[in-house]
């Protein structure tokens, strides 16, 4: 018996900063759970359960956006360590009228690589072999990014595209 390949695009989002293999892991997890799931042809956006919760931040994402994204699209979320995805779709009213779009998917090697430690980690000169990819690791080092002079640099700026929904001026890495 043959399996049909289900065409699924996964459109992810985050700030990949610095991309790690979990990042990476995220993408094959969510393929081989939207592919046992159903025939039809889809685009989702793929997330974290950690991206998920960041719906209940007030202000940062427009009730219209957060509307049509899961209405329209769905997404797909990825368990991380103890975070709860499953209680985010319930809190939000919004999640929880498209709960049927939204596909949860258990992560089930437990793996807490956070982006966070992995910057923490580099400013302090310390190897980060095996969370993220080599050619990252050199792309890094090659740019120095991540040293305690860069972080200082860049401290308290938000990316552009969060800048768009603050209430408040804010400085931005473009400006």
């Amino acid at each position: 018996m043959t399996t049909r390949r289900v065409p699924l695009v996964l459109l992810a989002c985050g700030s990949f900063n610095p991309i790690t293999n979990q990042h990476m892991r995220l993408f094959e997890l969510a393929r081989d759970h939207m592919h046992s799931t159903g025939p039809s042809p889809r685009l989702k956006l793929l997330c974290g359960a950690d991206f998920l919760d960041t719906f209940k931040i007030p202000g940062l994402w427009r009730d219209d956006h957060v509307e049509e994204l899961v209405g329209r699209f769905g997404l797909v979320c990825v368990s991380r360590g103890r975070l709860q995805p499953e209680r985010a779709v319930h809190e939000s009213d919004t999640l929880s009228s498209h709960r049927q779009n939204i596909f949860l998917v258990r992560e089930w090697v437990r793996n807490e690589t956070s982006a966070t430690e992995v910057r923490r980690a580099l400013r302090r000169g310390l190897s980060v072999k095996y969370l993220i990819p080599d050619t990252v690791i050199e792309y890094i080092h090659r740019h120095n990014l991540y040293t305690e002079d860069s972080e200082r640099r860049n401290e308290g700026t938000v990316l552009r595209p969060l800048i768009k929904q603050a209430h408040t001026p804010m400085k931005s890495l473009d400006d």
